[in-house]
């Protein structure tokens, strides 16, 4: 098969797997979406097998997991009614195909110079933001103590920050620089979280502030890391964070 079908039979298989989330009972879901996770990682990991090299098993596969975890969880705050889980299905399978596209594009470009790199950042950037906002918004709706939320926020950050930073110059090893640019950005977004866990903010308000967060600060670092940090992309940047920022306080009921 080509490389294309291949991924489309790949997220067929785990969209299929996806849309059985909701015949599961429910003390067996958390166990299921772990079971996701990692058919996602054997279905991604085969049709990208020819291309991995080294850290690529991890770097390359993490988006992936994290998306179909992101996704497996949401999927359970939705209606049950058949119409809204069958398009969130093919959303999710959209979604994966992409990711898996985009994986493939930088497997790739690890080796040679190819054009589509540009393209793929802008899908990756895109789908990582996408899969923290879905990401939180699960662990918002938990309403944990202060306490876990920063303890869960740092464990989703980390994979979050490294396969974003690792991806703008696809590296063949993950440097000690790179490991603590992870850690000390999951750090913050715990601190973050933590904070939005003391005020009266909406889960849906609380988990797009924090994937404006990432946004912000992946979208900055990106931009340095390929020598095109301008003063203008700054100030595109941090506008939408401050707008978004303001836009959460105003909507936060106070009282």
């Amino acid at each position: 098969m080509s490389k294309r079908r291949k991924f489309l039979v790949s997220a067929a298989a785990v969209a299929g797997f996806f849309w059985l989330l909701q015949y599961v009972p429910l003390d067996y879901r958390a166990l299921m979406v772990g079971g996701l996770a990692l058919f996602t990682y054997g279905a991604a990991a085969l049709s990208l097998r020819e291309d991995l090299r080294g850290v690529e098993w991890l770097t390359l596969l993490i988006l992936p997991v994290m998306y179909s975890l992101a996704a497996g969880f949401f999927y359970y705050l939705l209606p049950n009614h058949f119409l809204s889980r069958l398009v969130v299905s093919l959303v999710f399978l959209v979604g994966l195909y992409a990711i898996l596209l985009t994986e493939n594009i930088y497997s790739v470009a690890a080796v040679r110079t190819i054009q589509l790199v540009r393209a793929a950042h802008a899908v990756g950037f895109l789908m990582t933001v996408l899969t923290t906002v879905l990401l939180f918004n699960v662990l918002y709706s938990f309403h944990w103590p202060v306490y876990v939320n920063g303890i869960t926020a740092l464990i989703i950050g980390i994979p979050i920050y490294l396969q974003s930073l690792w991806a703008v110059k696809l590296e063949a090893r993950l440097t000690r620089g790179l490991w603590g640019m992870s850690l000390a950005l999951a750090w913050l977004l715990a601190h973050i979280a933590m904070a939005l866990s003391l005020v009266p903010v909406t889960v849906w308000a609380a988990s797009l502030f924090t994937g404006t967060v990432v946004y912000v600060v992946v979208g900055l670092l990106q931009q340095a890391l390929q020598e095109r940090l301008f003063e203008r992309t700054v100030w595109e940047y941090l506008g939408v964070g401050l707008i978004v920022l303001v836009a959460t306080l105003l909507i936060t009921p106070w009282k």
